[in-house]
């Protein structure tokens, strides 16, 4: 039977510091208004599950979608934008 002793030097040769490195805070940053777009529509959604849907639920839901697909759109133009090269 082979032993694995020898691997877990290895393995564990690069300790993990668990902090996210500065590129990985600026894209979250980036993001962020994506992320709160999203929480926004998660809460509305959330607000109709234990009643009935009036018509402020649906105008709300509905609009917390517009405001994902708006942040998204933003996101994604900024994204290629800078990869082509040109300004948005």
């Amino acid at each position: 039977m082979k032993s694995i002793a020898a691997l877990q030097a290895v393995v564990t040769a690069t300790p993990l510091d668990g902090e996210p490195s500065d590129a990985e805070l600026d894209a979250i940053e980036q993001e962020m208004p994506l992320i709160l777009a999203n929480v926004a529509l998660l809460d509305a959604v959330i607000k109709t599950l234990d009643r009935p849907v009036n018509k402020l639920d649906e105008r709300r839901v509905r609009r917390a979608r517009n405001r994902v697909v708006a942040a998204r759109r933003t996101l994604t133009n900024r994204a290629c934008a800078v990869r082509s090269g040109g300004a948005a």
